[in-house]
Parts: C-alpha cells; structure tokens; sequence
C-alpha cells in the first residue's frame, strides 16, 4: 500500500504500513493540526489540493481522543476512526484538584522552553524542561527580547550550565540577534513545541519566523509583568524551512504528570556517589551533592521529587 505524503504534516515513517495494519483499504492517514470544539482541524491524504479541513471522530474510535499533533487514520466518510501510536506525548497535570493529565501536544521532536529577558525565570524554566524531559523529549531553552540585556548571551549560557541543558539561545526580534541560531535548531518536517507563560514573546517569535502577523499579540502588564493569553488554541504551523512549529497558550500551571525525567540527572549521578545511601542532601557529613549544587536547584528537586511522591500516593488511592 502507498499513500501521497501529506505536505506540511510533518514526518512519520512507516506511516503507510501503520494505516494498513488497521485492516480496511478505504482509510488513509492524517495529521491533526488543531481543535476546535470537539473537531480537529486534519491535512488528509486523499484530496488533490492538500487543504486541511475539520473531521469529527467516530463514536467508537480506536484509542484517546486526538491532540494536536497526532497521526490519525480517516475514514471514506471524512471521520477519525483511530489515533495511531504515539512516539510521545507530552503532557501535564490537569489545573486544579482534579486527579487527571492534559494531554498538549503528540509526536514533538523537541521542546523550546521561552522566557523573556531581561529577568527570565529560572526555576519556571526548570519545570518546562521537567515536563519535557518526562516524555523523553530532547530540550533547548529560549531567551527573548536579547535586546534588553546587554548580557544576553552570558546569562543563556550560565542558564544553559545550570539547568543542564545541551542548549540555550538568547534571540531578538527586534535586532535578529540569535535567530540564525534558532533556525539552525528548526528541523525540516520536525515537531517543534514552544512552552513557556503569556508575555514571554512565543507568538512574536512565530510571527517573526514566518515572516507574516499570523499570531495575535499583546503587551505584557505592567504591574505584573504578566502577558495575556493571545494563543488560543494549540496549533502546528509550517514554517519556511519546512519544520512545524506547534504555539500554545500560555500555561501558568505547570504541574508534572510523570515525574521530571532526565531534567536533573546531574543531581542523581551525584546522590549515587553520597556516603549514606539514605542520605537527604542537609547537614550528612560526607554529602556529595550539598556542596556541589546550588541551593536553589537542590531545592527544586526536593519540591518536584516531593510533589511527584504526593501525586503516586494520590493515584494509589
């Protein structure tokens, strides 16, 4: 069986042989590029034009409900019948005292965490990579509006240190300082997420890579320092270069689902090494960790191994 590739969509190998194994030749595959109001907005394969169009899902449909991001099989009557395997998927705790995840987005190839210069917020920082790195998903950080902080590019770099990071940018849209570098990370037909608060410069940041105003903007409050929520929605956009760059609304809450990952294995090969294996990195005389951390990192890991140990009781009832 072969299916046209799907322009715009992103890459998928095997998809054709995925959409086969379901057992019925009338279905073809789709990528699902926003929701809107129990819909998904779908680039499908069987139309000569490639324009997405919006598709219900079946009653019975076979596996979660979609996300923006999901690989989906449509059926000849422009329905969603099945959400095919996800490589990823990144997701967070649902806001709130509900016990539930909220799915963001499937099938992100990497993760950019976006805060604004000149006062970035490290330890928000921290729990965007956490939340990345717990679905396996390769990390860079993003330092907007450069052109505020003489010392851009040094406060990226001791963020990216910091953090443990393999990378970290400070760019300008005003200046285009950082942004070749930025590009260089975009690539072609690659899933690219962008997490970060309102007010933090994503949907300038897309605008700009796009080169048109297609996402809506507006000025950060000045008694806050707080944006407004101008992303709506979560939605994949094909950028120039052929990467998909998927905006999403500015998140406030950023609970963990399933732990922090990878995000802090800098502390874990440290604790490994610690004279008591009990040791809780206080006041232990022989501590490997205390004095090779930062205070304020070492404190975040408590929180979130803390609050990850919360959440496991909760599940267990």
């Amino acid at each position: 069986m072969t299916q046209k590739p799907l322009p715009g969509s992103g890459r998928r190998p095997g998809l054709a042989d995925e959409i086969e194994a379901l057992g019925d030749p009338g279905l073809v595959a789709g990528r699902v590029l926003a929701q809107n109001r129990g819909q998904w907005l779908v680039a499908v394969a069987d139309r000569p034009d490639w324009e997405p169009r919006l598709l219900p899902a079946r009653g019975r449909l076979r596996g979660a409900a979609p996300v923006t991001g999901d690989w989906v099989a449509v059926d000849g009557a422009g329905a969603i019948v099945a959400v095919l395997e996800r490589h990823c998927l990144l997701e967070r705790r649902a806001s709130g005292d509900d016990l539930t995840a909220q799915a963001l987005a499937a099938n992100v190839d990497l993760v950019l965490v976006v805060e604004a210069l000149p006062e970035p917020n490290e330890r928000r920082a921290e729990r965007f990579a956490a939340l990345a790195a717990a679905s396996e998903i390769p990390v860079a950080l993003i330092l907007t509006k450069a052109d505020l902080d003489p010392g851009a590019d040094r406060v990226a770099a001791d963020l990216r240190r910091r953090l443990g990071l393999d990378e970290a940018l400070a760019v300008s849209v005003r200046s285009g300082d950082g942004l070749a570098a930025l590009r260089s990370l975009l690539v072609p037909e690659a899933t690219i997420a962008l997490l970060g608060t309102s007010g933090a410069g994503k949907s300038t940041l897309v605008n700009t890579l796009l080169g048109e105003e297609r996402q809506a903007t507006a000025p950060v409050r000045e008694k806050d320092g707080l944006g407004r929520h101008t992303t709506v929605t979560r939605e994949l956009i094909e950028l120039p270069g052929g990467a998909l760059l998927l905006d999403t609304p500015g998140l406030r809450e950023i609970g963990l689902w399933d732990g922090a990952g990878s995000s802090f294995d800098d502390i874990e090969r440290l604790a490994a090494q610690c004279h008591f294996t009990d040791c809780g990195h206080l006041t232990e005389p022989g501590c490997a960790v205390r004095d090779a951390v930062e205070p304020e990192r070492l404190a975040a890991w408590r929180e979130l191994a803390a609050e990850q140990a919360r959440l496991d009781a909760r599940r267990r009832g």
